[in-house]
């Protein structure tokens, strides 16, 4: 990128690839930054940019002829991703380090926020993660993308998928069916997240080899894992009990990621969250990382943050009726 702001390619194939499908990647682009790229033969220029927006064109445009030179097609939910995650908040490396890739996948998975990519750089980079944040955040998705992205690269042997069952009046021993069918309807939001990211016939195959486990919290106390990725969803249901037990069962070379909504506990009574109390002691332990996810990291749909800010809210104003009250 010159002086001008002009960003000039070396050959036709990187200005196909970078300016994408029709011209898509250019019109993303166009409509994130609230630009025009004027385009002349290989030469491309932002229009109607300030400073700080014409760097961060430079460092879109950057990471896209990047991916383009090594082989890669990016296409427009990369650029949307781009434009929403600053490179220097993709985990401490280049915005592709936060990409995650599936063998046999639909496709690359993509951080959409800064808070994202940092998240998915912790779970590469510790061993036991913790993910707090309201729904919509991707915190379940990306979980199961990593652990996927590991299992079918075989850096780990086994993935096993846990839920805490809270019973609302209808207890587990008496739905029908064997366990895995009881269980079943609680880790459905789990195979939701594997059946958006991989085929059905590459889940079948995994657990006809035992590659995938489903199990209830309860039945894991007295059991070790080795070279396994474990994902506890749904961790603010969790008593103080069942959180020690689930973070003592790891063995060399495993991999946990914990995520739950601590606005969201359905524990009876005054039960404390095994959640909560993990993350306020185990907060300054090497080796261990929490990421907190807000509203501004919502990606499932674009109501549910004013769904949440309008509770929220409701939430403020009843407490400080609360409080008018007690004076």
């Amino acid at each position: 990128m010159d002086e001008s702001g002009i960003i000039v390619l070396d050959n036709s194939e990187l200005v196909s690839g970078v300016c994408g499908v029709n011209d898509g990647n250019l019109k993303a682009i166009e409509g994130s930054l609230g630009c025009r790229v004027a385009v002349r033969g290989n030469e491309l220029r932002p229009v109607g940019l300030d400073e700080k927006g014409a760097e961060k064109f430079k460092k879109m445009m950057d990471n896209l002829i990047e991916a383009v030179r090594e082989g890669e097609t990016p296409t427009v939910e990369f650029v949307r991703a781009l434009a929403n995650v600053p490179v220097n908040e993709s985990g401490g490396g280049k915005f592709r380090d936060s990409m995650i890739s599936i063998p046999g996948g639909f496709g690359k998975v993509f951080p959409r926020s800064g808070n994202q990519a940092l998240y998915i750089a912790a779970i590469r980079d510790y061993e036991i993660n913790f993910s707090v944040g309201p729904a919509g955040t991707g915190k379940t998705f990306l979980a199961i993308a990593s652990a996927l992205s590991m299992l079918l690269s075989k850096k780990i042997r086994k993935l096993v998928l846990t839920r805490p069952v809270v019973e609302s009046g209808e207890n587990l021993g008496f739905l029908p069916g064997d366990l895995e069918q009881k269980i079943n309807p609680y880790l459905r939001p789990l195979y939701d997240a594997m059946e958006s990211l991989v085929s059905g016939e590459v889940i079948a195959r995994l657990e006809e080899n035992r590659m995938i486990e489903i199990a209830p919290l309860a039945y894991m106390r007295g059991r070790s894992f080795n070279d396994t990725f474990i994902i506890l969803d749904e961790a603010q249901n969790t008593t103080k009990e069942q959180m020690k037990m689930f973070l003592t069962r790891f063995g060399s070379g495993s991999r946990a990621v914990i995520t739950g909504d601590i606005t969201q506990i359905d524990l009876p009574g005054r039960i404390e969250s095994g959640l909560k109390h993990a993350i306020s002691i185990l907060n300054n332990i090497e080796g261990i990382k929490i990421t907190n996810l807000s509203c501004d990291d919502v990606v499932r749909n674009p109501l549910i943050k004013k769904i949440i800010h309008a509770y929220d809210n409701a939430e403020k104003l009843a407490a400080r009726s609360n409080n008018e009250k007690e004076k």
